[in-house]
């Protein structure tokens, strides 16, 4: 890879850029994946002042909620900067430690099924429409590929360091 997760857009895009837009967003891997995650687990960090787990799944929903609201201005045309949002202050003011990691997992579940709703309502014309991300022109479907780049990301991290 040449880009690292400072980079943004480029960096999640290539976790996932060979993938079909809907098996994307239609897979159900990450969903499994949590659910294996025991309640004790969730509120684990691998190190000081990293997010917990369950801090980690707020952030991809939150992410994702994010993002699709800038996919759809996208699609109709609106102007919109495509990327970009203080993440720390986010999840610094959640409750997800708070909830259960079932409660987050469903809160993802239900924000994917909006996603897949709208993706379902997009002709082939607008998921070509053009973007800015940060220094990048992108398209419409990349910038939505880029969403379950970034969810790639975080599974990864819990993957390799939290378990």
């Amino acid at each position: 890879m040449k880009y690292t997760p400072k980079d943004g857009f480029p960096y999640y895009y290539e976790l996932v850029q060979d993938k079909d837009l809907n098996q994307l967003f239609f897979s159900t891997d990450t969903f499994m994946f949590l659910q294996s995650i025991g309640k004790e687990k969730a509120a684990h960090r691998y190190a000081p002042n990293k997010w917990s787990i369950k801090q980690i799944v707020g952030h991809i929903a939150d992410h994702e909620r994010i993002k699709m609201f800038r996919a759809f201005q996208l699609s109709r045309k609106q102007e919109v900067q495509l990327w970009g949002y203080d993440q720390e202050s986010l999840v610094n003011n959640s409750r997800f430690d708070e909830l259960s990691l079932q409660q987050l997992i469903n809160d993802l579940l239900h924000v994917r099924q909006a996603s897949q709703s709208f993706i379902g309502t997009l002709s082939e014309h607008q998921l070509q429409l053009k973007g800015q991300a940060k220094h990048h022109t992108i398209t419409l479907e990349d910038f939505l590929k880029s969403i379950i780049g970034h969810e790639a990301h975080h599974i990864n991290i819990v993957k390799e360091r939290y378990l």
